[in-house]
């Protein structure tokens, strides 16, 4: 799961990306306004952390233009003001969620987990689409009384199909949110894991399966539909 940080603060911006890291997100920082709304239009990120006093255009900005744009995208904004009128004035402009600094690390984390429930059934700490369910804290694929554990990179491509059930994943989708937006990852670097990840389901002996749309992606969907 990849996270848009929006930090000018870069100690501040560092801690946030190690944070979220050690917990396993992949994260891109930026430190200016007009870079996160770029950055967060480009329907790479799962969840953005935005900070409201930015250069060149302040966070409500930001959150104002990604809602005109209709982006979906989960916003969690930060201030160092601990007024109900800026809070108002954030959520007023399309922000999910409101954290005032200095904050809690494991209640940031809590927000963010909350934010990015937003497809598929997760309880808890799973997420339920059929017969499967995967354990987010775990990274363990379930199937009735089956289970696999699954590598990182399984891991998060099957959270990407799981949260698009029923939809097609773009390759250049699953290649930004699973090896980033540098990386030199081509077509046949996902192909491979998502064979790993269809002999897992015939292990699990799950209804599902990932069908190809050739030269396209690739969608979770109940085998024979």
């Amino acid at each position: 799961m990849r996270i848009l940080i929006v930090e000018d603060e870069r100690h501040l911006a560092e801690a946030l990306s190690q944070i979220l890291t050690e917990q396993h997100y992949q994260t891109d920082v930026v430190y200016d306004g007009t870079d996160g709304l770029d950055y967060a239009l480009s329907g790479q990120y799962d969840a953005m952390i935005l900070d409201v006093m930015l250069p060149k255009m302040d966070g409500f900005e930001v959150a104002r233009r990604l809602r005109e744009a209709h982006s979906p995208l989960p916003i969690l904004m930060l201030t160092a003001k601990d007024e109900v009128s800026d809070k108002i004035s954030g959520l007023d402009r399309g922000a999910d969620d409101y954290m005032t600094k200095p904050f809690d690390a494991g209640e940031l984390l809590a927000r963010v987990r909350a934010l990015t429930r937003r497809q598929g059934e997760v309880v808890g700490n799973s997420m339920t689409v059929e017969d499967l369910n995967l354990r987010l804290d775990a990274r363990c694929l379930v199937c009735g009384e089956n289970s696999v554990r699954l590598g990182f990179k399984e891991f998060e491509i099957m959270r990407l199909l799981m949260s698009h059930f029923g939809l097609i994943v773009p390759k250049e989708t699953i290649i930004s949110k699973v090896w980033g937006l540098e990386s030199d990852a081509e077509d046949n670097n996902v192909e491979v894991y998502i064979s790993f990840l269809r002999k897992k389901l015939s292990f699990l002996g799950s209804k599902l399966s990932i069908r190809t749309t050739r030269k396209v992606g690739y969608c979770l969907e109940v085998a024979g539909l």
